[in-house]
């Protein structure tokens, strides 16, 4: 939709999704230092097949929406004698969620088949990005200077998104990496929300001026403080991780921690130790 709805929709869509990671992998990888039980791990199995059915609800919402609206294609490819193209702009948006739905699939499969490879899901959510990135590079050719400008940021995160996310095949359960991929899904959330601010004032006011140099300085400067917006959330979520899984630790105990980290003998000093050890290590 080329309107500021059809920018909301997925960048809402984008932001809940890093907001989620950007508290889920730390939460993951500190409880895993903190302790080796299965049952934990198998907690978090349960979370990445609940996690893929909502990404398949996600994309199906989404391309209903972009299908369906009162202008849209109706399912409708092309039109008329001529056979002329109806709505691909449409068309574009529905093929990114359809891929974001086949990444969904491949979660929830992953989760209920032992003998899918490891690391799948993490491949075809890369691919998945990576054709968001190839459509919205051409979704924006022979367009104003503004409007081209201001997806093309958009692109910086999504193919640093694709590129960290295949990476992540071959490091599974990297947190870093993970957390990479939160913040510039954040970002991209974000970052809709923008374009459809600048494209179409949906609050009223004066128009951007899609010819004026100064704007585009502006956008610039504008998407490296979204990013920067993005590590302060993550800086904040991972801390806020760490506290929690500090004091579960400290309710595991039979006895009080004496100082940070270290605790009477009854408690599992193992674990502990490897839980501070790894923190250290970060």
């Amino acid at each position: 939709m080329a309107n500021f709805k059809g920018h909301a929709l997925p960048g809402s869509f984008f932001l809940l999704f890093g907001l989620w990671w950007s508290v889920k992998y730390p939460l993951r990888h500190l409880s895993q230092k903190a302790s080796k039980k299965s049952q934990r791990n198998y907690c978090f199995q349960r979370v990445d097949a609940i996690e893929g059915a909502v990404k398949i609800i996600f994309a199906l919402i989404g391309m209903l929406a972009e299908q369906f609206v009162p202008d849209g294609p109706h399912m409708y490819l092309y039109s008329g004698e001529k056979r002329d193209w109806v709505k691909l702009m449409n068309w574009q948006h529905t093929t990114m969620y359809l891929f974001y739905g086949l990444s969904g699939a491949v979660d929830v499969l992953t989760y209920l088949f032992n003998t899918v490879p490891r690391g799948l899901d993490r491949l075809m959510l890369s691919v998945a990005v990576f054709v968001e990135g190839c459509l919205f590079y051409y979704h924006v050719l022979h367009r104003p200077m503004l409007d081209q400008h201001i997806h093309s940021l958009l692109l910086i995160a999504i193919f640093s998104g694709a590129c960290s996310t295949m990476l992540e095949v071959f490091l599974y359960d990297n947190i870093v990496l993970e957390m990479f991929r939160a913040g510039v899904t954040i970002i991209q959330g974000t970052w809709f929300w923008q374009i459809g601010v600048v494209l179409f004032q949906p609050w009223g006011g004066p128009m951007w001026d899609e010819s004026d140099h100064d704007n585009i300085m502006f956008l610039t400067m504008c998407f490296f403080w979204h990013w920067a917006a993005a590590v302060v959330i993550l800086a904040i979520n991972y801390t806020v991780a760490y506290s929690s899984c500090i004091q579960r630790c400290r309710r595991d105990c039979s006895e009080p921690y004496i100082g940070l980290g270290l605790r009477k003998q009854k408690c599992d000093m193992s674990s502990q130790a490897a839980f501070l050890n790894g923190s250290d290590e970060e």
